[in-house]
């Protein structure tokens, strides 16, 4: 097999004799018939007795492509009875920890006993199998259907990370080719019986959240993750409405990095002040065993809950502002596996609990611009 470049994937099918690499990889430059394929070969007729001429190599070539697009096709259709809830997960903005709120979404209705997937639709920045210590897996193909890695409780995961022999080259591809890159993740990758399917995007509302929305069927939601700041609200808000005019229900906002909670202790009854962000003082007393805590606002709050408010969609939680996730996704351990009775973990379930609500509700809120 060939290492990712700047051609668009045909065909995830076969191993080539390109190289001497031991990854499954991308078939661009080379090509094989498939075994079911539609071109059906004939014996030379009897003397006297017209036959038809070959299919040239280019008619083969066009033939065997329309043959795997209907097969897609065919498996896209599939997927809306064989995955019960589908959720697309988006950003306005970067650097909002969108990828981390997907993972941990995923993760945390895994723990509740679903069959969940993570698909990671970030071609150029694949992060989700770093996050989740699964990046040196190998994906398997067989009969023309990938099937993807399985990270921790069970979560099956498919991203580009898998396909690239270089993590540092970039992947340097144009609109069309990503696109025939992601029909190919949505309609070629074998994801069985699923209770949820949950689909993490790059920052903005471009090719990748419009062409899934096209091709994918069944789609139950969206779900918004912005921080509290004003410019990533700004972003969300685009986020939201990008949504609407798709006529896609938007399941709700998810506000990431609210605020960091210290904590100390000192003798029962005092009272702790310390400066908060921008100067202003914070305290707190000491409770009767001398604990006491309080919450900085790094980055502002409730900037989710009001830009929610404002154009009429749920508000389905905050998250907390916490360095162990930034270590956690470093080391390929996610925070709610890490520590699964935490503060992280308990706010992940909480946020998950609503958006359950919100399915068995049976329909998103969002405006249908037709």
């Amino acid at each position: 097999m060939t290492s990712v470049t700047n051609e668009p994937i045909h065909n995830i099918r076969h191993m080539c004799s390109k190289g001497s690499l031991n990854r499954i990889e991308v078939a661009l430059a080379c090509r094989s018939i498939m075994a079911d394929s539609p071109i059906s070969h004939h014996p030379g007729g009897q003397a006297g007795t017209p036959t038809e001429p070959d299919a040239s190599p280019e008619e083969r070539a066009q033939m065997e492509q329309a043959y795997q697009q209907m097969q897609r096709k065919l498996r896209m259709t599939k997927m809306d009875e064989d995955i019960k809830h589908k959720i697309m997960v988006l950003s306005g903005k970067g650097g909002v920890g969108k990828s981390t709120v997907a993972t941990g979404l995923a993760l945390s209705l895994a723990q509740k006993g679903m069959s969940v997937g993570i698909m990671d639709i970030d071609i150029t920045g694949p992060n989700i199998p770093k996050m989740l210590g699964i990046e040196a897996s190998d994906l398997n193909v067989e009969e023309g259907q990938i099937f993807p890695a399985i990270g921790p409780n069970g979560l099956k995961v498919i991203s580009m990370a898998f396909l690239l022999e270089d993590p540092d080259k970039p992947v340097i591809w144009r609109g069309p080719i990503k696109l025939g890159a992601i029909q190919q993740f949505i309609g070629d990758v074998a994801w069985g019986e699923l209770d949820a399917l949950i689909i993490d995007f790059p920052p903005g509302t471009s090719d990748e959240p419009l062409t899934v929305s096209q091709n994918l069927p069944g789609i139950d939601g969206v779900v918004i993750v912005t921080t509290p700041q004003e410019v990533a609200l700004l972003d969300s808000r685009k986020s939201i409405n990008f949504a609407k005019t798709l006529s896609v229900p938007v399941l709700g906002v998810i506000e990431n990095m609210r605020g960091y909670t210290i904590r100390g202790t000192s003798s029962p009854g005092d009272e702790v002040t310390v400066m908060g962000p921008g100067g202003t003082p914070i305290s707190a007393t000491a409770n009767d065993e001398g604990r006491w805590s309080m919450t900085l606002d790094v980055f502002k709050s409730g900037g989710g809950a009001d830009a929610a408010d404002d154009l009429g969609v749920p508000f389905l939680g905050s998250l907390p502002f916490d360095p162990g996730i930034v270590r956690g996704g470093d080391d390929g351990v996610h925070r709610i596996v890490a520590e699964p009775e935490g503060e992280t973990a308990a706010a992940f379930d909480s946020i998950v609990e609503n958006v359950l609500e919100t399915l068995r509700e049976g329909s998103g809120p969002s405006v249908r611009i037709t």
